[in-house]
Order: structure tokens, then sequence, then C-alpha cells
């Protein structure tokens, strides 16, 4: 008899948000979490529960992060009430032009979107430079803005911390420093996890891959196709000061403790997690473009981090076909879909099936 009826490998965003997921729904369940060693997205994240721009060319996309945004406030005082834990979580959000062609792609990007969409299509605002500076006193010589009232942020070292608080409140086992080298199929059903020195972890009716860049491995010696790869980002921090910025932009944020986000680059640079200065020096010139006041902070630090990309920077979400009850999912949005993976995907997972209505995120997208 299995020992947990799911073990979810990997421990970070999206492992933790399935883990907690799960036991939310009486499954006996285990994060096998490889540790401080392992590439932690969640380190660099930028913070942002984002829609605009996202899902163009794949309408499920962006019906699934409408849902995510829809469902994100719930999601987060439910954690707040498990865990006393503020994941300071706030609603609304611009994404800045900075000239008229920007701002000018920047509609039509939406407009695409919205037809794509259909009958789910949601609303966004266009605000040109005077309504823009009313909302954002401290904003430069822009063109607009555009705005929804679905994007915000929230501080997602906290969100992290929240769900495994919870996910071990309602019972899940947790365990750190457990990271894995196989996962064998067993003759009567299940599967057996193996650790890094061939002792066994664990055994599970079933697992979900669910880490990141080490899910690349796994995924290849069972057979699944997971096409995804590292994309490097940037980001700068800035002095904490008073809050002045009630609401993120695209590159620009003040976190909940006073201090400014800048970002973000793409850079494809295989797992390599260092600044350059470079790349540092055209942030801050692209934010203070946006935002004249930040060339007067200070800079506290600067990270690099490592997204998980797919071909088209959309999920990739999948159960095997040789092997009923391993499930693999991969995304580079863990922040906005934290609450979609929690409160729905878990519940994929038990059913052991992936609706129809998510075909689209299925790899063979790629092979067509």
């Amino acid at each position: 008899m299995a020992e947990y009826d799911v073990c979810v490998i990997g421990g970070g965003l999206l492992g933790s948000a399935f883990g907690w997921g799960l036991v939310r729904e009486g499954q006996r369940c285990v994060v096998l979490d490889e540790g401080d060693g392992a590439i932690r997205t969640a380190r660099g994240n930028f913070g942002l529960v984002w829609l605009q721009s996202k899902g163009r060319g794949m309408p499920e996309y962006a019906r699934w992060t409408l849902e995510a945004t829809r469902i994100w406030g719930g999601f987060a005082d439910e954690l707040k009430d498990i865990t006393g834990i503020d994941l300071h979580y706030a609603k609304g959000g611009y994404n800045i032009g900075a000239d008229e062609a920007e701002l000018a792609q920047m509609v039509a990007n939406l407009n695409q979107i919205q037809s794509e969409m259909g009958d789910d299509a949601y609303d966004y605002e266009v605000l040109d430079q005077a309504r823009l500076k009313r909302e954002m006193p401290l904003v430069g010589d822009v063109a607009g803005a555009t705005y929804t009232a679905h994007d915000g942020h929230c501080n997602p070292l906290l969100l992290l911390r929240a769900m495994q608080q919870a996910f071990q409140a309602k019972g899940g086992a947790y365990r750190p420093n457990s990271g894995v080298r196989s996962v064998e199929i067993l003759p009567g059903g299940g599967f057996r996890i193996l650790g890094q020195n061939g002792a066994e972890l664990a055994r599970a009716a079933k697992v979900v891959l669910s880490a990141g860049h080490g899910s690349a491995r796994l995924a290849k010696d069972l057979g699944i196709d997971l096409p995804i790869h590292p994309e490097q980002g940037q980001v700068l921090v800035t002095e904490k000061v008073a809050p002045v910025m009630p609401h993120p932009a695209m590159s620009v944020r003040q976190t909940d403790n006073g201090s400014f986000l800048l970002g973000a680059s793409k850079k494809e640079v295989d797992l390599d997690t260092r600044t350059d200065l470079e790349t540092l020096a055209t942030i801050a010139a692209s934010c203070i473009r946006l935002f004249p006041f930040l060339g007067r902070l200070r800079l506290q630090r600067a990270w690099g981090a490592l997204r998980v990309m797919t071909p088209d920077g959309h999920p990739v979400y999948q159960q095997s076909e040789s092997h009923p009850g391993l499930f693999s999912f991969a995304c580079h949005s863990g922040v906005t879909l934290a609450a979609c993976h929690a409160l729905h995907v878990s519940k994929w997972v038990i059913d052991g099936t992936i609706p129809d209505t998510y075909s689209a995120f299925h790899p063979r997208r790629f092979h067509v």
C-alpha cells in the first residue's frame, strides 16, 4: 500500500501550491524539496499577480490567468487565516508606454487578446499622460499606460512561506534536503521515489513533477516530453522609502517594506544567475525614464534568477500516457497562477485527469 496519496517533487512556488491544495482536499501528501541549493525561482520573483499582456495567441492561457486573478484574493485570505502571514496582496496595475509607439503596440496586443478571448474578454483602460499623472504623480514624461484592476502584486517570499506552513498545518509532510535521483514505477501500481544516495524517500499512488529546472532530468528518464529552458532575469533593489506607489507598474513596484524593485531583463545564459553591469545599467535607465525620482534613490543590491520558460512562454501541463498518475507541470507564472494551482489543479491530480478545457497546455502543441 502506498505511504502517500501523492508525492510532490519540488518545494518551490509550484510544488508548495500543489501540496497545500492537495492536503486542503484531505490527501496524504509529501513534498520533497531539494533544499536551499535548488534553483529557487521564488527568490528572484518580481511579485506581480499579472494578467494584461498574457495569453496573446493562446486564449486558454488568458482565461486561465483571468481565473487566477479572480480567486487570488480569497486564496491569500485563506492562507492568512491559517498561518497569520499577510501576503500584502494589492490589486491594480499599470503597463506604461514610454512613447506613443510603445503605448500603441501595448493597446494593439491587448485588443488582440480581447478578440481571441471572445465573450470571456476582460475590461482594461487606456490612460493618456494627463490622467496617468493624476493617478501616479511621480511618473515621468511618458505617453500613457494601460490599466486593469485584475493586476496586482504581493510578497513572493511570504507567499512561499505561507503555502509551506499551511501545507504542514494541515498534516502535509515537508521533507527538505530531499533531492530526487529517480522515480520507479511499481509493478502493482504507484511509484517509489529514490533520493540522491539511492535510498527510498517515499512511496505514493501518484507523483507530481513540479521541480522547475530540476524536473527536466526526471521527466526525460520517465519518457515525459518537458520542453523547458532557463531564462535569466536581473532585478535591482533600492533603499526603503515612505510609500509613494500604491500600484505596481510592469517593471517597477514598491514593496511592502518600502524598497523598490526594478526589472526585468531577459537573457539566455543557461543556468548562470550572475548579474552584469551592462544589464543592470539598462534596467536602471529604463526605470528612471518612467519614474525620474528613482534616480535619487540608493541601490542596495541586485540579483539574477532563472525563469522556467517553455518555447511559447505558456504553461505545460500533462499526465503521462504510459504511467497514469504521473503528472508534470511547468510554467513561469508561479505567483500569478498559485491560486489556480492550489485550488484547481490539485483536484485534477486527485481526479486523475486533466480536463479537456486545458488540453491546449499539453506539449503536443510543439509537435504539430
